[in-house]
């Protein structure tokens, strides 16, 4: 055989082999990818059990409940047009409270969300404009969930 055939044949290997690794980093991380919801989409749309992705929203007001001697709580976040219950055993963080903005990761079962981990926002001040435009916050709303850190 040639050198130049046999430079062929590697270079090609090389490339085919570097186009599986890519392929294999690609499907991986779209599989890993978390899509976030807000309570209306999940409300209108039909997501199957199990899938795992994020919803996002507020707490809204008077709807948390502790389960007495369990780690368990239940709430509903809103996007001021409809509401998710979620359920969630663990502990909450700091910043946790009603009326504040989270974001959770779970999934959907039996009309319910199924939290796994809950994230709670630092600011209330500052909300990404895709945030609020997915929330459909109107300036109103915006400064009605801050009063609970003015307080």
């Amino acid at each position: 055989m040639k050198k130049r055939s046999v430079r062929i044949y590697y270079v090609s290997f090389l490339l085919v082999i570097l186009g599986f690794v890519l392929f294999l980093f690609l499907k991986t991380f779209n599989d890993n990818l978390l899509y976030y919801r807000s309570p209306t989409q999940l409300v209108n749309g039909n997501f199957p059990e199990n899938y795992i992705f994020r919803i996002g929203g507020m707490v809204e007001e008077g709807s948390l409940i502790r389960i007495k001697g369990t780690k368990k709580v239940e709430f509903f976040v809103t996007d001021f047009d409809n509401k998710m219950l979620i359920k969630y055993d663990g502990i909450l963080p700091d910043l946790f409270r009603e009326g504040q903005g989270v974001v959770i990761r779970g999934h959907l079962e039996n009309n319910y969300f199924v939290a796994e981990e809950v994230l709670a926002k630092h600011d209330e001040t500052y909300m990404p404009p895709e945030v609020e435009e997915s929330l459909g916050i109107s300036e109103k709303n915006k400064n009605k969930t801050t009063q609970s850190i003015q307080q």
